[in-house]
C-alpha cells in the first residue's frame, strides 16, 4: 500500500521532525510513505474572510498538485467522521482489498482546507472536535496509521 501524506507547511520544530522520522522508519516494512510539504500562503495575521478563503484556494492548488489522480483521499477536517484505531485499521484494509492501494491523507494549513480539496477527497476524517496545531497532526496521524497496519497484521503494537 502506498500512503500519502499531504500538508501545508514546513516543520521546523525538531521534535516533530524527529518523531515523524520515528514513525516512517517503523513504517518502512509495511508501506511505501510519502510524505509531501506544500509551501504556505504568506499572509497577515489578521485577514477578512474573504482573504482567508484566498489563501485556503491558493495553499488547496499546491495539494492538489501532488496528489495522483487514483489516489483514494481522505482529508482532514474538523467536520469529518470520527474514527477509532480500529475503524482506521479496517478502512484501510477495505481499501487496499477493493484496489485502491494509494491513500492520500490531506492537512490543510491553519485556515483549513480549500473547498476544491473537501471536494476531492472522498472521505473525511477528524480528530476530535479540538483544534491541534496543522504540524502535530502530522505526527499524531503517522502514529495511527503505523497503529492501524499493526492492528491488520495482527502483530502487537510497538510502544
Amino acid at each position: 500500500m502506498h500512503i500519502q501524506i499531504a500538508a501545508v507547511g514546513k516543520l521546523k520544530e525538531k521534535y516533530l521532525v524527529l518523531g515523524i522520522a520515528e514513525y516512517a522508519k517503523r513504517l518502512g516494512p509495511y508501506v511505501k510513505l510519502t510524505l509531501t510539504e506544500v509551501a504556505d500562503e504568506r499572509a497577515p495575521e489578521t485577514m477578512s474572510a474573504a482573504e482567508e478563503a484566498i489563501v485556503r484556494e491558493r495553499e488547496g492548488e499546491r495539494l492538489l498538485a501532488t496528489i495522483k489522480p487514483d489516489a483514494h483521499v481522505i482529508a482532514l477536517a474538523l467536520d469529518g467522521e470520527l474514527w477509532s484505531s480500529e475503524d482506521l485499521a479496517g478502512q484501510l484494509d477495505s481499501l487496499a482489498t477493493y484496489g485502491r492501494s494509494h491513500v492520500a491523507f490531506v492537512i490543510g494549513g491553519s485556515n483549513g482546507l480549500a473547498p476544491a480539496v473537501l471536494k476531492r477527497a472522498q472521505q473525511k476524517l477528524s480528530f476530535g472536535r479540538m483544534t491541534l496545531p496543522h504540524q502535530l497532526m502530522r505526527l499524531v496521524l503517522l502514529e495511527q496509521v503505523y497503529r492501524a497496519v499493526k492492528i491488520n497484521r495482527g502483530e502487537p503494537y510497538h510502544k
